[in-house]
């Protein structure tokens, strides 16, 4: 975008039941700090000017069905992240509250859904 400028943030917006709960969540799983929380919003990020994640109270959130369903809430969107050791990954982040997903697409993916019922992918080239 060629309106930003050097020290500009940018990043995610993403609903949450307890924004509080899924940027511990995270936090954890990225090793990213939580550099903001208030009621009903918290963010984590790499660094100052992001990437980050604002996770915003959503009343009434229904998290998306993996795999799609007709009729059922879609993924609007999932996020991917490149890991070294597959199942080292996918124990971290169930012992953070991932949820492995019943379908898995790939043999070097794995989808797991975040405490709020999110999916994500953690991927690795091996």
């Amino acid at each position: 975008m060629r309106s930003r400028r050097a020290g500009m943030w940018w990043g995610t917006a993403i609903e949450a039941p307890d924004p509080a709960v899924l940027a511990r969540f995270y936090s954890e799983l990225l090793d990213w700090p939580i550099g903001h929380e208030e009621p009903g919003t918290a963010i984590v990020a790499a660094a100052p000017e992001g990437p980050y994640f604002v996770f915003q109270q959503a009343d009434g959130f229904h998290p998306p069905t993996w795999p799609p369903v007709e009729g059922e809430q879609r993924p609007m969107l999932h996020l991917d992240f490149q890991v070294g050791d597959l199942d080292e990954a996918v124990a971290e982040a169930v012992a953070l509250g991932a949820v492995p997903a019943e379908h898995q697409p790939r043999e070097n993916v794995r989808v797991l859904f975040d405490p709020a019922g999110h999916p994500f992918c953690l991927c690795c080239d091996d």
